[in-house]
């Protein structure tokens, strides 16, 4: 559990019914030399609002858009004071169903409006959104973060018909993936596998130091783009910046926009096409790494030759600890792929993540095996979504 909570909620539970919002705001920002701003209570490790309503369900104002945007890499908490009991929610980002208040010109680029209490996910994907669930939550919106929720709440807000679309295969397409569990066992076994781990762990080793040294960057998506853009980007120039950008530690590295692609390197054989998306994973962090876009999956999937796989890279304190190269299709990642449907909008259906347990048991004990009948069933599943 988040190191904070057992602490914040010995707070909250132990001064329910004998508070205001005002006092209990108070309390808690001493207890835990919180800073405010505007409504927002804050420090290293999380962010509160604190609300009030006769009941558990309420409507009232939490805060703006733009606020939260601010305080979204932390767990952002709403304690919601009533007469008997106090509750708390997670509200960051992912668990934000649609923005409420004066929102008529939310866009992408237009951060406005404010969320409202009944605008947050109670449950999501299953998962009570209660504090005993918090750290499974957060590390499930990490990988998502803001950028990654706008454009979903712009068009849950507007009633904006989404641009995605759901991959409808033909019959030629259908029998491809259905033949895709049986294509990557097939490719495990030869001696392109062998080929593509190499070639890989090749361009992995060139820049072992720079990539340790982007592990320490905070924000989990420009660190996972530098090292990814690292081993698979072909813009040397790029490149030397990166380099150059992740050794100056006095120089701030700069975000920068990569294609928005299935996976991040592409390498054909006589047999087989394959595309292997690069995941980093910190591997003293809990965290749930994004996995793939359902749609473009199949998409890619439906045609010949096609392998997809992740090349995992395992970061310790003191330097990389392995790197694994496994299916998509392999039994243990299969088992653990959190799949995000209800999230992701009528037009799609949906991403993925991984559990993070998953990615380190196979980072400290590789593995590639994969089950036929699993992964039929797993496939044909994605494709009733």
């Amino acid at each position: 559990m988040m190191n904070f909570i057992k602490d914040l909620l010995e707070v909250i539970n132990g001064s329910a019914g004998k508070m205001n919002k005002s006092s209990l705001a108070k309390l808690v920002s001493e207890r835990f030399s919180l800073t405010k701003d505007r409504s927002v209570y804050y420090n290293d490790e999380f962010a509160i609002r604190f609300s009030s309503s006769k009941s558990k369900s309420f409507s009232n104002t939490v805060l703006s858009l733009s606020n939260l945007h601010k305080f979204d890499e932390l767990p952002f908490i709403v304690c919601l004071a009533t007469p008997e009991k106090n509750y708390l929610m997670l509200a960051n980002s992912t668990f934000l169903k649609k923005i409420s208040h004066s929102s008529q010109e939310l866009r992408i680029d237009n951060i406005r409006g404010s969320f409202n209490g009944s605008d947050i996910e109670k449950t999501f994907n299953g998962i009570s959104n209660e504090p005993s669930n918090f750290d499974e939550l957060f590390a499930i919106h990490k990988e998502i973060g803001f950028e990654g929720n706008l454009a979903r709440l712009v068009s849950a807000t507007n009633d904006i018909v989404a641009s995605g679309r759901k991959f409808q295969p033909d019959s030629e397409e259908l029998s491809n993936i259905t033949n895709a569990v049986e294509r990557s066992i097939d490719f495990s076994h030869s001696n392109d596998y062998l080929t593509l781990k190499k070639d890989l762990d090749e361009r992995c080793n060139k820049y072992r130091n720079e990539i340790l040294l982007a592990s320490f960057i905070e924000n989990v998506n420009l660190r996972g783009r530098l090292i990814e853009y690292l081993i698979a980007g072909n813009d040397d120039n790029v490149k030397q910046e990166i380099v150059k950008a992740i050794k100056d530690q006095s120089t701030k590295v700069k975000k920068f926009s990569t294609n928005n692609q299935l996976g991040d390197y592409l390498r054909n054989f006589d047999d087989f096409k394959t595309c292997t998306d690069i995941k980093t994973k910190v591997l003293v962090l809990n965290s749930n790494p994004k996995a793939y876009n359902i749609d473009k999956l199949l998409e890619f999937l439906s045609k010949e030759q096609s392998v997809f796989l992740f090349y995992f890279i395992g970061i310790e304190p003191d330097g990389i600890a392995n790197q694994v190269l496994v299916s998509i299709f392999q039994k243990d990642l299969l088992k653990n792929t959190i799949v995000l449907k209800h999230w992701a909008g009528r037009n799609s259906r949906g991403v993925t993540q991984f559990k993070g347990e998953t990615i380190r048991k196979l980072i400290k004990k590789p593995n590639n095996a994969i089950d036929l009948n699993n992964g039929n069933d797993f496939l044909e599943n994605l494709l009733k979504l």
